[in-house]
């Protein structure tokens, strides 16, 4: 997130697409809530009657795969009346022309036809966030996860840029992560490219510095994404996975597929707290340690580090993933010790410039926000205040490109996914706990009240969803939230896991699988 979570309260319009956030970020959604109490302009762009659409002053139920055109045709409006910010285009960012005559041929007549809302409800939603003082975006995965994904983003920080929002308090770019830690993993080097604080790994000097800290040679060229990983063990490219607290087997597109990936290994590790659907394929499973029973440090999403403190010992045998690791390495003769995990704090600072002044003796009683570079810094509550990172903000000339698979005579629907309050990813932990089960008990999909009139389907009665890649059999819930050519179902639920139908295709850029649109077809089974 370039601002922090609270700033939304003050906000004046908030923009959320591609984000079930009372759902799936309920902190900041209650946050949002809070800032329509005090006055704050609410729009909402999502292909289901999500609640905040309830609150919002304007929802634009679009049709999924559309993000793109939506938000050009939103800068259309803006452009058109005049209400860019001129004088900070005109001295932050660069690449505007090229830009702008692209977007002159989103005409809100031709983006409403394809995003299947109303004219007048695009450019209601432009005049509302042009003309806030401070406006924020707030987005999650219904704009990632598409083929056009990482456009999706840039056309994000497009909108922004021309109101001048970034480097604003209580506006910004704030993408929403969707697990506790997954800003801190990608902070310390969890992506094909990147060691910790996003150096990048075929650059000469950056290599040079890790080596010499870790007295050791490292690899020069990026590796693979996890889709990648995955296509290379079936391949038989890649011989050996080691998995650290994540569960393909249920939150990964097309499970037919991973199933043959990970079966064809010649050695598979799991490491995590519980006997995961992933975990009972493996070799060797590792038990580690909770959350509860070890130290440490998580980032959130707004960049903050945080302490994680032991509350109880290790169950088992189960130890924290760090003393794993460490064991691991010295079986590798990598023979570096670590008595406790601020010794490995003490050595993230030193070798990633935004954690340079955070130790624990820092983040003891509060976190800490990076950029943080030394020990007199106090961290940063919103960035590119004075500056953007990169000198100048860059303009993307983003065109609309249609999702991988789209509906058609044999596969009439378009299929999405996402999250429930519930429940947590492939619950792992949240399918053990008794009261949540009673509430949400088995999957199931929702489905428009009309198309399940003309189909005959009732609510509760069993159906068969089936896309090119798989079936699976669920219950319906018939709703008037979505829309007549579209599908949605929660991906949470190992039995009938929404991801035996989702599409594997690829951003070509991020590298990231279209799990929000597929083409399926629903066959009524009976009660």
């Amino acid at each position: 997130m370039t601002n922090s979570s609270k700033e939304v309260l003050d906000s004046d319009a908030i923009f959320v697409i591609g984000s079930n956030t009372t759902e799936n970020h309920p902190v900041i959604g209650s946050y949002m809530k809070q800032a329509l109490n005090r006055g704050a302009k609410l729009i909402v762009a999502d292909p289901r009657r999500i609640e905040l659409a309830d609150y919002a002053d304007i929802f634009l139920q679009i049709e999924p795969g559309t993000n793109i055109a939506l938000l050009n045709g939103m800068m259309n409006v803006i452009i058109d009346r005049g209400l860019h910010d001129r004088e900070y285009i005109e001295e932050r960012t660069e690449n505007f022309e090229e830009f702008a005559e692209l977007i002159k041929e989103y005409t809100p007549e031709r983006v409403a036809k394809i995003c299947g809302v109303e004219e007048q409800d695009i450019i209601d939603a432009a005049l509302m966030y042009a003309e806030a003082d401070k406006a924020g975006i707030y987005y999650a995965m219904g704009i990632t996860q598409h083929t056009t994904g990482t456009k999706g983003v840039m056309s994000v920080s497009n909108l922004s840029l021309l109101c001048g929002n970034i480097g604003k308090e209580s506006a910004g770019v704030n993408p929403l992560r969707g697990q506790n830690n997954v800003q801190g993993a990608c902070d310390m080097g969890g992506l094909p490219a990147d060691l910790p604080g996003y150096q990048k790994v075929f650059k000469p000097e950056v290599v040079e510095k890790f080596e010499k800290a870790w007295s050791t040679k490292i690899p020069t060229e990026a590796g693979l994404t996890i889709p990648e990983i995955l296509d290379g063990a079936e391949d038989g490219e890649v011989k050996f996975i080691y998995i650290m607290g994540e569960n393909p087997m249920v939150s990964d597109p097309d499970i037919n597929h991973v199933r043959k990936a990970l079966s064809n290994v010649d050695f598979l590790v799991v490491q995590d707290i519980f006997m995961t659907e992933t975990a009972e394929l493996a070799d060797v499973v590792l038990p580690a340690a909770s959350f509860a029973e070890k130290d440490g440090t998580f980032t959130n999403t707004e960049r903050r580090v945080q302490r994680v403190r032991k509350a109880i010992e290790p169950i088992g045998e189960s130890k924290p993933d760090w003393k794993i690791l460490m064991d691991i390495m010295h079986r590798l003769e990598h023979r570096d010790i670590y008595l406790h995990p601020s010794e490995i704090m003490e050595e993230i600072r030193t070798v990633t410039p935004q954690y340079g002044g955070i130790t624990y003796d820092r983040i003891d009683e509060e976190g800490i926000q990076w950029p943080c570079p030394d020990i007199d810094h106090p961290g940063t509550k919103y960035l590119h205040k004075d500056v953007m990172a990169r000198g100048k903000g860059m303009f993307m000339a983003i065109d609309h490109r249609d999702s991988a698979e789209l509906a058609d005579k044999e596969y009439p629907f378009i299929f999405t996914t996402g999250r429930i309050l519930y429940h947590y990813h492939t619950r792992t932990m949240t399918g053990r706990v008794e009261g949540l089960n009673k509430i949400a008990p088995e999957s199931y999909v929702e489905i428009n009240e009309v198309t399940a009139n003309k189909l005959g389907i009732v609510d509760g009665e069993r159906v068969r969803l089936t896309s090119r890649r798989g079936n699976v059999i669920t219950s319906a819930r018939v709703t008037d939230i979505i829309d007549e050519n579209t599908l949605f179902m929660p991906f949470h639920y190992a039995e009938s896991a929404a991801n035996y139908l989702t599409n594997p295709a690829l951003d070509s850029i991020a590298k990231i699988p279209e799990l929000k649109v597929a083409a399926v077809k629903i066959e009524k089974l009976g009660s």
